[in-house]
């Protein structure tokens, strides 16, 4: 890896580099502050340490989360545009629960780099093949750990992450529906469960349903790169894991 100018041991040298180059940036066209801060950390790649046994854990929970989407009635009642439109997007954060509930825990490694010689070697060839795959950066997947530690702590039951998943599913604020009224009140009547299931659950935790709904919100911003390129891409390849699920779900 090339050296990092935050590092260099002479700070004034690397003070100077720094002014030279965003004169150097200014007469190109200028770059935004967050391109000249140093993204050592934060562009650092990384994999999974135990990808066989990871990604059998993962292909397990998703065959869960689309079964307990296949189990829902009012799912299917619902016109197949809308059905396809909450897949799209809800798998990932159902996805993650699924993760939580199995208890599946992961650990990752830098990228190992490839051998000079084998760039060398394989140059010609990379330019007619397919681009080469995204890897995922050690700070998202940090970020995706830090969500399912949140979750882990609420320590949920059978009941919560039923009633929760349902809530999640029954999206109407995504856009394009036919039937957004009906999904919202599907929506409600799985919030409503929850509320429910909790009070004789947790009696002294007045404030655990608007915590859980909280937090389950911080799984929507997860992308779904991240989740395709760190537990699926090795199992599927280029293969478009939307497309997976939709077949799975109607086979």
């Amino acid at each position: 890896c090339e050296r990092c100018q935050c590092h260099s041991e002479d700070k004034r040298t690397a003070i100077l580099y720094t002014l030279l180059s965003q004169n150097v940036n200014h007469s190109r066209g200028g770059r935004s502050p967050a391109h000249q801060r140093c993204l050592c950390h934060q562009r650092r790649t990384v994999c999974l340490r135990t990808p066989n046994v990871t990604c059998q854990a993962a292909c397990n929970v998703l065959v869960k989360t689309i079964s307990f989407m296949k189990n829902l009635p009012s799912f299917y009642l619902l016109p197949q545009e809308d059905q396809l439109l909450l897949l799209d997007s809800c798998w990932v954060p159902l996805f993650l629960l699924g993760l939580v509930q199995e208890m599946v825990t992961f650990e990752v490694m830098e990228t190992p780099a490839p051998s000079m010689l084998k760039k060398i070697l394989l140059d010609g060839q990379s330019k007619r093949q397919e681009p080469e795959r995204t890897q995922p950066t050690l700070a998202a997947v940090q970020r995706l750990q830090c969500c399912l530690n949140t979750f882990w702590k609420l320590d949920l039951s059978p009941k919560e992450y039923a009633y929760l998943k349902g809530a999640i599913l029954f999206n109407p604020d995504v856009p394009g529906l036919r039937a957004p009224v009906h999904i919202k009140s599907l929506q409600q009547e799985a919030q409503r469960a929850l509320h429910e299931v909790l009070q004789p659950l947790h009696p002294e935790d007045q404030g655990r349903f608007a915590r859980i709904l909280l937090i389950s919100s911080t799984l929507k911003s997860i992308p779904p790169a991240l989740i395709t390129d760190l537990f699926f891409r090795p199992v599927i390849g280029n293969a478009d894991i939307v497309e997976f699920i939709v077949e799975t779900l109607y086979e």
